[in-house]
């Protein structure tokens, strides 16, 4: 059978991020919008991450279950592949806009006591229960977007900024591969092969610039 048209990615530059993030400022889900930039976290990772396993103190956050859909229903289960099941560490960003969110998501249980159904989703909805999918992508991320002034991009497409910031950054793109979950590094260097251009680019002017 022939392969779908693959959707181009559309990552974000790094003024571009910094006024995505200036945006979010007080957003309920700014917290995830800035976790979705500093770890590279899959759409679906996000929506089943608990509070169990993330460590303010430790700054780390570990990736131990997904989202999964089964025809029109929603629910939590095992990742799909071992390598997805990671731990990924935290900035100091990350890690105070988790505490801010944790601080909001207590005033709105003690609020709504009983009606608040804690399953300890760190990114929950108003009731605690799962965020649903399609009101994070079109309503979400596109009015963040909006009053950011950004053009029009996907939420995976946070994914893909996370990762090019760290590889034009000449993070060892290994590194970048277990941060992101890849099951392999084929998967990381076939999907960001312009990025390891630019870098070899600047490679070959360092090496020029040692034996001159």
């Amino acid at each position: 059978m022939p392969q779908g048209k693959k959707e181009e990615s559309r990552p974000l530059s790094p003024d571009e991020v910094r006024t995505l993030l200036h945006a979010a400022r007080g957003d309920r889900l700014e917290a995830l919008y800035v976790l979705a930039i500093y770890t590279g976290l899959r759409e679906d990772e996000f929506q089943a991450l608990r509070w169990e396993d993330v460590d303010l103190e430790g700054a780390v956050l570990r990736v131990s279950q997904t989202l999964t859909r089964d025809g029109g229903k929603v629910s939590v289960g095992p990742p799909k592949t071992k390598n997805s099941q990671r731990s990924v560490g935290l900035t100091e960003g990350a890690v105070e806009a988790l505490r801010d969110h944790l601080a909001q998501q207590r005033e709105e249980m003690e609020r709504l006591g009983s009606l608040y159904r804690s399953g300890g989703l760190v990114f929950a909805n108003e009731l605690g229960g799962i965020v649903n999918p399609s009101n994070l992508r079109n309503r979400s991320l596109k009015a963040l977007l909006d009053r950011a002034g950004l053009p029009p991009i996907r939420f995976h497409d946070l994914r893909h900024t996370c990762a090019t910031l760290l590889l034009s950054r000449n993070v060892n793109p290994k590194i970048v591969s277990e941060m992101l979950g890849h099951s392999t590094i084929a998967i990381t260097l076939d999907t960001y092969s312009h990025v390891l251009h630019n870098m070899q680019q600047s490679a070959v002017r360092a090496l020029e610039e040692v034996l001159k």
